[in-house]
Parts: C-alpha cells; structure tokens; sequence
C-alpha cells in the first residue's frame, strides 16, 4: 500500500502541474506554440483543481494522518472540475480544440483510476489482517455457556 499511496502522491504533484499549465493557457499566457483561447471560468476551475491536487500530493508525501482523504477528496474534486469542463464543451458555452478534447478525456481517465486506487486502498487499510488456520484468531467461539 505504501507504493501506491507514494506513486498518487507524484501522481497528483504532476496532475496540479498539468492542471496549472492548462489554466496558464486559458488565461491567456502562451506556452511556445501552444495557444488556447482565453476562457477565465475555465482559468478559475483549472486553478482550484490545481490546488486541490497540490493539497492531495502534500499530504501524502509529507505522510500526514489525513494522507488518504486527503487523495481521495481531491481526486473527486479535480475529476468534478473536469467533468464541468466536459460538460460546458458540450453544451457549447466556449470554444473547443482537439487539445481541449484530449486533455479532459485524459485527465477525467486518469483521476477515475486515481480515485478509484484510493477507495480501494481506504477501504483495504482498515480490514484486519488475516489470520492462518490454526492460529488462535481463527478459532469459533465455543457454543453454550461457561464450562
């Protein structure tokens, strides 16, 4: 668990920086010969997701107690963000671009798997470990009363 809870942790340090670039992007600043029109909500959602993400990667690398929470609230609120930019691209409300399609499949694909790798793991971490056979944890209470 703990190579995985490290490899969302990089994972979500490289989601914030992705999300950061696109926002970069939309606000207006180029990066060489890649342009994107100016669209400041898309900028906003780009920017809170980019700071989630940071949020999430923070926890995990510094190994703090709310590690996986913390990965598991901002995956969904970075694939939320996505799934609103999916959603205004298709309703029409800003201009589109192939990168555009490409980027939000990508990073909705991507956050899902993340998001999904946590719950399984949240959900893994707070089982008991299993017991042999014939260890004393695996044994039946005894029926009846005391002996």
């Amino acid at each position: 668990m703990d190579v995985l809870r490290r490899a969302l942790g990089w994972l979500s340090l490289l989601y914030g920086l992705i999300f950061l670039s696109f926002a970069l992007l939309h606000a207006g600043i180029a990066a060489g010969p890649v342009r994107e029109p100016v669209i400041v909500p898309a900028a906003i959602v780009e920017t809170l997701c980019a700071a989630a993400t940071f949020a999430g990667a923070y926890g995990v690398l510094a190994e703090r107690a709310w590690a996986w929470d913390g990965l598991i609230y901002s995956h969904a609120a970075a694939l939320g963000g996505v799934l609103l930019g999916i959603l205004s691209l298709a309703l029409g409300a800003g201009p589109s671009s192939t990168l555009l399609s490409w980027y939000h499949s990508a990073m909705a694909a991507v956050l899902a798997a993340g998001l999904a790798g946590s719950f399984y793991v949240s959900r893994v971490r707070g089982q008991p470990a299993p017991t042999s056979p014939g260890s004393a944890g695996s044994r039946r209470p005894r029926r009846g009363g005391p002996r």
